[in-house]
């Protein structure tokens, strides 16, 4: 027998610029994906909460009823785990941490090539399949270094007795870092594992993650673990039970 054919992708457009939306409509379904438009942050987040949920999510920062980072801070309070793609005209390394902290996945700037666009959503394709994994070869659910632990089902984090709030890429960076089993990882490896090997923001935004970590990991009197290897990048170890 025939093998069925492979599904295709479903893109949700979320964005109320009538002749982006048809353009880019045309452009995903000449691509071969399927495509959805809503042209509000209301109505994308319902489509977005939909079973089963789209497989990428184009989402504009300017929308006529919410923002675009109130609309992605929604979808993930909600549990909505699609790969999000946030549209803008902002371009400095504020607007880029407030996205990325809203649970945004990767950030073009406006305008933009329809080449780098696809570019983008099929680097965050290959990422979501790279993180959803094979189910045997999973790795461990709780993580811990020190008194350091994170349970990866729950996304909790503690130190000790304290209990740590962490943003979501402040959580990715984290996880990241602490399952590179005590190596040293280079600055670009860790762009690419965090944000996407497509991803081409200012490399100092890493330096602005590395830093909210610290100031919510490490405390006065306990051993430090994250450390920077000048020239090279990060490490996440304790301190205490090996010499930096």
């Amino acid at each position: 027998m025939p093998e069925p054919p492979t599904p295709r992708l479903r893109v949700l457009v979320v964005d109320d610029e009538a002749k982006l939306t048809e353009l880019l409509k045309l452009e995903l379904d000449t691509e071969g994906y399927e495509v959805e438009i809503a042209s509000d942050g209301a109505s994308g987040l319902v489509r977005a909460r939909s079973q089963p949920p789209p497989d990428l999510i184009v989402l504009d920062w300017n929308l006529p009823d919410f923002s675009g980072v109130d609309i992605c801070q929604r979808m993930r309070r909600g549990g909505v785990t699609t790969p999000i793609l946030m549209l803008t005209g902002h371009d400095d390394i504020a607007d880029r941490v407030t996205a990325l902290d809203a649970g945004v996945d990767d950030y073009l700037i406006k305008p933009f090539s329809i080449e780098e666009l696809m570019a983008r959503l099929r680097a965050m394709q290959r990422r979501a399949q790279t993180f959803s994994g094979n189910p045997q070869e999973a790795a461990p659910a709780v993580l811990t270094i020190a008194d350091l632990r994170v349970d990866t089902n729950t996304r909790d984090v503690s130190r000790g007795e304290r209990l740590i709030q962490l943003s979501v890429k402040e959580y990715d960076l984290l996880v990241f870092l602490m399952r590179a089993g005590g190596t040293v990882l280079e600055r670009a490896e860790i762009m690419r594992g965090v944000w996407g090997e497509n991803f081409y923001g200012d490399d100092n935004l890493l330096d602005v993650y590395i830093r909210y970590l610290r100031q919510k990991i490490e405390a006065p009197g306990l051993p430090t673990l994250i450390h920077t290897i000048r020239g090279v990048g990060f490490i996440l170890r304790d301190a205490s039970a090996q010499a930096p």
